[in-house]
């Protein structure tokens, strides 16, 4: 092994650190931290970084700081904390197996898939948040076995295959959730397309902590298996001669990222660009063949806490869902990822 490679070994789970990478993520956890006291200090009511450390450790800083950091602003930031992460992590993932710069869950039909789950529970049964969130999920995981099923053609997936079958898949579903926004109840219809439009708005710890449970529960499957993507990468063959188990990997890596997807699209809705350009960012900036799994996850977290603060403190005084945001800036880096990338 270089020098230039060292191993964090945590438990059963190895992570393969280069120094670049890892002063990349170093650098990323200071800039979301520093967003994250911008997201909490700023707004109508305007905190010190005093106060909100006195807040956040327990301390007196007044009754009305305490309601606001903890109660309001507080879950909001850990919510597209832990949504960017789990985004950036799965677009990571799914860029890898399908070794294309757009295979990301947005792309592909995942998070239309999860979306559809939901938008059933709010148009036919006027459910409420967790019905919603719990139908997310399973939407997304159900849509994620299809398109791993159609794709296999003689036990085997390829990379490209799942992309296309995963493309149709989602254009289908994208049918099946306008027919419902239709012909569905008008005020019904208005709440899931508020969801549609994905928002952080009156985000609260029963949205923070499921998304947080997640990141806990998926990440260690991500860094056990996320050594062998590296290898899947240099193709079905190459990776079986070098003793990977091809189809068990990636079937287990799918389901790991579309969980993350899910879980994401269930306390946010459907946020876009973030799966798509923070794996390539990431990359980019680290300057590593490895996958960038933990990068990746930073760099999602970062962006998303970004475009949060942009859309709150926007200087026109214009508040959109922070999913139209993420897709109007998206929109411009997709025309620009086709227009550069020679493997597109």
């Amino acid at each position: 092994m270089s020098a230039s490679v060292s191993v964090l070994r945590l438990g059963p789970y190895s992570v393969r650190w280069r120094p670049r990478v890892a002063l990349l993520c170093v650098a990323l956890s200071g800039i979301c931290l520093t967003l994250a006291a911008a997201l909490l200090g700023s707004g109508t009511l305007v905190f010190t970084p005093g106060e909100i450390l006195k807040v956040l450790v327990g301390g007196d800083a007044g009754p009305i700081a305490g309601r606001v950091i903890l109660g309001l602003r507080l879950p909001r930031v850990l919510t597209a904390l832990f949504v960017g992460s789990s985004l950036g992590m799965a677009g990571s993932i799914f860029q890898s197996i399908s070794r294309n710069p757009l295979g990301s869950p947005d792309i592909i039909g995942f998070t239309t898939g999860a979306a559809t789950g939901a938008i059933i529970q709010i148009i036919l049964f006027d459910a409420g948040p967790l019905a919603v969130s719990v139908a997310a999920v399973v939407s997304g995981m159900t849509t994620a076995t299809l398109v791993f099923l159609l794709a296999m053609r003689g036990h085997t997936t390829g990379g490209y295959r799942l992309v296309l079958v995963g493309i149709g898949v989602g254009t289908t579903l994208t049918g099946v959730n306008t027919v419902l926004l239709v012909f569905g109840d008008l005020d019904r219809a208005i709440s899931a397309q508020v969801w549609l439009a994905g928002s952080l708005t009156a985000r609260s710890w029963s949205h923070a902590v499921p998304a947080a449970a997640a990141l806990v529960l998926i990440v260690p499957v991500a860094l056990r298996y996320g050594r062998r993507l590296s290898l899947l990468e240099m193709g079905d063959d190459a990776a079986s001669q070098l003793g990977v188990p091809v189809e068990r990997t990636r079937l287990v890596m799918v389901m790991t990222a579309v969980a993350l997807t899910a879980t994401a699209t269930a306390a946010a809705g459907p946020i876009a660009f973030i799966a798509l350009a923070a794996p390539q960012l990431a990359k980019r900036l680290g300057r590593s063949p490895d996958v960038p799994l933990v990068a990746a996850a930073a760099m999602g977290a970062a962006l998303l806490l970004l475009a949060d603060l942009i859309g709150q403190r926007s200087p026109f005084h214009i508040s959109m869902p922070i999913g139209l945001t993420t897709g109007l800036v998206g929109g411009l880096y997709l025309l620009w990822l086709l227009a550069s990338s020679r493997k597109v």
